[in-house]
């Protein structure tokens, strides 16, 4: 069976930056140079660690998406990439090429989206998928066998985790977050309504579809969730991945061969 790697790529080069940026305060080529060797260090440390058969890096789009025409203030108000940490992803992907990795960038898509996409149909099949990322939005997808690892944490994002995190199943994260909202994504959620109320209602009702639908006459919380509904659901579908996005490739296409 196929283990595909799959690096959240920004997430990762991001954060490396970041770090860089510090250290290399008035040089930005200094900084690019340092990211570029660190990122292949990390990289290298990720693969003979996960030892995978297949690997891709995926990238985001600089194209707004759907959920930027689905919801005008998608994301607004969120630090911008380095403009030369920008110009320098092309050097950064021959890197990883270099590595034996393709990139996969797309003209619309957003990468969760993407590695939602690259994960449904491979562990139905018995394969299995490893992403690195600190993204916890990914952890929707937990119930259908991907393994999150966090390589800056050194740890896993998985069930006894989001267990922990959220007091939830990764199954109602979705719900979660459409009732708590998410502030990087400038998503509100409900006004009044905290991550503890939204633990509460979930572990009561189970999912938003039946806390929208019960009785509120004894609950306030649920009186109010329910004033909010189509803000619910408007953010129920914004945080929610796609998973069904044509790729143009099939997973032979992204079996790894370690550079000489």
């Amino acid at each position: 069976m196929a283990h595909l790697l799959i690096l959240d790529a920004l997430n990762l080069i991001r954060r490396i930056h970041s770090a860089q940026s510090k250290q290399n305060i008035d040089d930005v080529a200094a900084q690019l140079a340092a990211t570029d060797i660190t990122m292949q260090r990390a990289v290298k440390t990720i693969l003979q660690e996960a030892n995978p058969s297949h690997v891709i890096a995926v990238f985001d789009s600089e194209v707004p998406g759907w959920r930027k025409a689905k919801y005008p203030v998608y994301k607004e108000g969120r630090t911008a990439m380095p403009e030369a940490l920008r110009l320098g992803l092309d050097q950064l992907q021959d890197s990883l090429f270099k590595l034996g990795i393709d990139s996969l960038v797309s003209d619309s898509d957003e990468a969760d989206d993407l590695i939602a996409t690259l994960v449904k149909p491979l562990l139905p099949n018995g394969h299995q998928a490893t992403l690195i990322s600190t993204d916890k939005g990914f952890c929707q997808l937990l119930d259908s066998g991907l393994q999150i690892r966090d390589y800056f944490n050194k740890r896993w994002l998985d069930h006894a985790f989001v267990q922990q995190q959220y007091g939830l199943l990764p199954s109602q994260l979705v719900d979660f977050w459409s009732l708590t909202g998410i502030s990087g994504m400038n998503i509100k959620g409900v006004p009044g309504i905290g991550e503890k109320t939204a633990q509460q209602l979930l572990a009561e009702y189970g999912s938003l579809a039946n806390l929208l639908c019960a009785d509120a006459a004894e609950n306030k919380k649920v009186l109010l969730a329910q004033q909010y509904r189509e803000a619910c659901l408007l953010a129920q579908e914004l945080v929610r991945l796609k998973d069904d996005i044509p790729l143009g490739f099939n997973l032979k296409d992204l079996r790894y061969t370690p550079a000489t």
